[in-house]
């Protein structure tokens, strides 16, 4: 499949099918590589010069931006399918491959009347399109928000002992509380678990000894246990951190431990709920958008090729897709098919400053309309 299209109109002096048919032929001669379509435009109502000129300014930022939220949706599907490891799956517009989709356009009478002003359709077009990029950012937000809240819990859950969540380290055999005792959690360096063994029962007094334990360690801290007299665990806390020792505050509760597990469970669900209804949504989206698309672009041709060639409407409006290195030639080609009285409409862009040579779309500037689709 292609990525890259051109779609061009090539002003028509005799009829149609003739110049369709020299198109043809010379493509065939000179870059037989490059797919050849005929862009199907419907007779769409002209309206005023006036009228076509204002809307030309403002297609090309409508484009960009119909453009962009094509690209952003697409970017979002590729995200989710990498986040899911599913296998990724083609875009379509109602069932049809996008580039099928835009190969063998054809109008739809029913969503987009062809006797509705030009500006009409397009200020349709940007507002749905504007509508689906809002819903987009709603339903992104409310999947970031979830995975978020599940990548905190997972940091804490394998972050280092010494911000990590204890509960799933420390047994309800491992504490005593009772009126006097207590027992608490203290991270050590693993380079320091000599000296904290050699002096913890001498960090303040009414430690009991032979009471620490060790009960996980990681690559750079070992958890350990200490029971004490509740009076004088603030000492305890002062002493061990003046050597280095982290005590960590720790109450176990089964109720909270079931309570964090539950909650877990729950953004787990909620994050694959969230993202297969994201990821359904934006195949969908695409679709629509694309197709909002297109059709803006068979009004972009329609309009500028009048302000090109001039009325009544008499051109060939065709896509193709070119190799890189096959550009050069296409180029030659579609100029060669232009004829000579196209040049009284045609004027280079240092020549009218920019406006008329830049209603392409492209760069450079061409005797005839073009403008390029990139579908990735």
């Amino acid at each position: 499949m292609a990525t890259r299209y051109w779609v061009v109109s090539l002003p028509v002096q005799n009829s149609a099918s003739t110049l369709w048919n020299r198109l043809q032929e010379q493509i065939s001669k000179h870059s037989f590589d490059t797919p050849l379509y005929r862009f199907n435009i419907p007779n769409l109502r002209v309206g005023t010069l006036d009228s076509l000129l204002s809307l030309s300014d403002d297609l090309l930022k409508s484009n960009s931006f119909i453009e962009g939220v094509s690209h952003k949706i697409r970017r979002q599907i590729e995200e989710l399918e990498r986040a899911s490891g599913v296998e990724s799956s083609a875009l379509t517009v109602d069932g049809v491959p996008v580039d099928s989709y835009l190969t063998r356009f054809v109008w739809d009478e029913a969503k987009y009347p062809t006797m509705s002003p030009l500006k009409e359709i397009v200020d349709s077009i940007h507002t749905q399109v504007a509508k689906i990029e809002d819903d987009l950012k709603v339903r992104v937000a409310e999947y970031n928000n979830v995975r978020s809240q599940l990548n905190a819990i997972n940091r804490k859950q394998s972050g280092s002992l010494a911000v990590r969540d204890l509960s799933n380290l420390v047994k309800p055999e491992d504490i005593i509380t009772t009126e006097h005792l207590v027992t608490l959690l203290a991270i050590v360096p693993k380079y320091s678990q000599k000296d904290w063994l050699a002096s913890y029962e001498r960090l303040t007094s009414y430690v009991v000894p032979r009471s620490s334990k060790m009960l996980h360690e990681d690559n750079e801290y070992a958890l350990y246990t200490v029971t004490l007299f509740h009076r004088v665990a603030d000492n305890f806390r002062t002493s061990a951190r003046e050597k280095g020792f982290q005590i960590r505050d720790f109450e176990y509760s089964p109720e909270a431990q079931e309570s964090r597990k539950q909650e877990l469970e729950r953004l787990v669900r909620d994050q694959e709920s969230f993202r297969s209804s994201l990821l359904q949504w934006s195949y969908t989206s695409y679709g629509e958008v694309f197709s909002s698309w297109m059709h803006f672009c068979a009004v972009r041709v329609f309009s500028e090729s009048i302000l090109r060639y001039g009325l009544p409407p008499s051109f060939l409006a065709c896509v193709l897709a070119p190799s890189v290195k096959g550009e050069k030639k296409v180029r030659s080609i579609l100029e060669g098919l232009c004829d000579s009285a196209n040049s009284t409409y045609w004027k280079s862009e240092d020549e009218v400053g920019g406006g008329m040579a830049a209603l392409g779309g492209d760069a450079d500037s061409h005797p005839y309309v073009s403008f390029t689709i990139n579908l990735i």
